[in-house]
């Protein structure tokens, strides 16, 4: 057996730009041979797959798998808005969130399952879509969410097919109370996320650096006023920013007269039981990644006649 150094792996993705695993297995399997291996990764699409990498990928889909008690969420990404009302595309967004089920919610656990129907992975089914398709595409993201009593509600805004669509989100819902009434609420509260984006359930889960950027703000909004009257200004200030961004104090969007606090506990009595919000999730398609730019095709056209 040829002895598959690291330097023969480097220089074998350098020439085709595939994975270190995918390189080493293609060594392997061409008794290190390094031309040989550069066409037996063409051969098997991945190094067509790799070379579309680079190409920004911020179209595809959010799919959302429920089953009760437990739920997860997956984005799939694509080049364009086209790709993604392919079936094959469809069909493997769909596929990946009912197997994040059943995984540890992790994007590695999620990419090395394996796809229905076949014994490859997740990660390679994709790798092989990308090479039928002709777009570059990730996994990008992966959330599984589980309550031991209640439920998970979810709700999918800009869908284009069942579960599957351009924002998805999950909300934990723990209580003792009516399944039926829990769920209907946990949907309310489902768009209310999907419309509103709070970054928190409550003050407590902000990011503290995004709490002291927030206090610098309005510190230096009051540059000036006397130390104790710029501690209330500051105070008051993030109190009215966890009210914006918070989802237990945001305005519930279908009765602006409550905050989702007061909803729940209004809730309470309807299901037979305390109703707690455990966690929720929220993804947008797309959300930071940054977009190229379309090519200014006039301007291109007028500086090739120069």
């Amino acid at each position: 057996m040829a002895n598959i150094t690291a330097a023969l792996v480097k220089e074998l993705r350098e020439k085709t730009g595939a994975g270190m695993m995918d390189c080493k297995g293609a060594l392997n399997e061409t008794n290190g041979d390094l031309e040989a291996a550069v066409d037996w990764l063409r051969k098997k699409g991945l190094a067509k797959a790799a070379k579309k990498a680079g190409r920004v990928a911020a179209e595809g889909l959010v799919a959302v798998e429920s089953a009760g008690r437990h739920a997860a969420i997956v984005e799939v990404n694509s080049e364009t808005d086209f790709v993604a009302r392919n079936d094959g595309f469809q069909s493997f967004a769909r596929e990946a969130a009912k197997l994040a089920l059943n995984t540890d919610g992790t994007l590695e656990g999620l990419e090395a399952a394996t796809f229905p129907g076949s014994s490859a992975t997740v990660k390679d089914t994709l790798s092989n879509l990308i090479a039928t398709i002709g777009e570059n595409m990730t996994l990008r993201r992966v959330a599984k969410l589980e309550v031991s009593k209640g439920v998970i509600a979810s709700y999918v805004h800009g869908q284009i097919s069942e579960g599957l669509g351009k924002i998805g989100v999950l909300v934990a819902l723990e209580s003792e109370g009516d399944v039926e009434a829990l769920s209907t609420l946990g949907r309310q509260i489902a768009m209310h996320i999907a419309a509103t984006n709070p970054v928190a359930l409550d003050a407590s889960g902000i990011d503290q650096a995004v709490v002291e950027r927030e206090s610098n703000i309005l510190r230096e909004k009051n540059a000036g006023k006397p130390d104790h009257v710029m501690a209330k200004i500051v105070e008051s200030g993030l109190k009215s920013y966890y009210k914006e961004v918070t989802l237990l104090e945001q305005p519930f969007v279908h009765d602006g007269s409550k905050t989702i606090s007061q909803v729940l506990k209004e809730a309470a009595g309807k299901a037979g039981g305390e109703v707690t919000i455990k966690s929720f999730v929220r993804y947008a398609l797309g959300e930071g990644i940054e977009k190229e730019e379309a090519p200014d095709f006039a301007a291109e056209v007028a500086s090739m006649s120069r």
